[in-house]
């Protein structure tokens, strides 16, 4: 079985496989022999704490061992000079502060760069509908790829619980196996998906935003909402980026006490059933 080679060493640590940087950058690589095929865990936030528990929140709520995954901070690493698909069981890409739809002048370099590295991988992706799932920031990035408009116009969510609704498409789909028709989730973000683009399928809607997850093809997913958030998570991400344009700083410990008062169980299970159905 082909897998990624590179002259770096790889070092199994309890936040799955890296590697040392060069030149600045590291190239990500994993062992010559894993037991499974793992899955391919994009990370976008360059705040340590904030990227840390949210790959602590993959892992846990996807139940996934350390060594069933790849784990790249693309604020810090290159993707592989030879990643193969055939390699993996799937794709996840986390979350960012980073918008699809912000002007290229107004984008940060490193979140430019982390945009146009997640969108190299998308021709393939949809070409073989390769198991993938975006989650916030993702779905802009598969939403832009397939030509679809992602803007701020409309439906952007404060940080929060939004109530998401499965749709009739949705209640047959297997990623949402065992969600409740009616949820709450976790959300906050400043640009969405205004209109679903052609090949896709509407799994999940909510008032404010009509778009919180859908499908293209039978194996390639986002959702607008967080799956691997909870309470702790949040509040880690409150802390981080009160100064980030989400809400006003003054606001956080409210919102604090919101997450840590919000019922937010049932977008775990969309993560889960995800690992459970690609897992090989």
């Amino acid at each position: 079985m082909h897998i990624f080679r590179t002259v770096f060493r790889a070092e199994n640590t309890p936040c799955g496989w890296s590697c040392a940087p060069v030149d600045g950058m590291a190239l990500a690589a994993i062992p010559e022999v894993p037991r499974v095929k793992p899955f391919l865990i994009l990370q976008l936030r360059p705040e340590t704490e904030a990227s840390d528990s949210e790959f602590a929140a993959f892992l846990d709520k996807g139940a996934l061992g350390a060594d069933e995954v790849i784990r790249v901070r693309l604020d810090q690493q290159a993707l592989p000079r030879d990643l193969s698909l055939d390699d993996l069981s799937g794709i996840i890409v986390g979350g960012g502060p980073g918008c699809v739809s912000d002007a290229p002048a107004d984008k940060d370099p490193v979140e430019a760069r982390i945009e146009a590295a997640v969108l190299s991988l998308m021709p393939e992706v949809t070409g073989r509908d390769f198991p993938f799932l975006g989650c916030c920031y993702g779905i802009g990035i598969l939403g832009r790829h397939l030509d679809g408009e992602v803007s701020k116009a409309a439906y952007s969510e404060p940080v929060g619980t939004s109530a998401c609704r499965v749709t009739q498409e949705g209640r047959d789909d297997p990623l949402l196996d065992g969600v409740p028709e009616v949820f709450e989730a976790f959300v906050g973000h400043k640009e969405a998906m205004q209109a679903l683009p052609e090949g896709c399928v509407h799994l999940v809607a909510s008032d404010p935003c009509p778009f919180q997850m859908l499908r293209h093809g039978d194996n390639v997913y986002a959702t607008q909402f967080h799956p691997e958030a909870d309470a702790k998570g949040f509040e880690t991400r409150i802390n981080i980026y009160k100064h980030r344009g989400y809400f006003p700083p003054e606001r956080a410990e409210d919102l604090i006490a919101m997450c840590r008062a919000a019922d937010v169980q049932a977008p775990e299970k969309v993560l889960r059933n995800f690992v459970r159905r690609y897992r090989r």
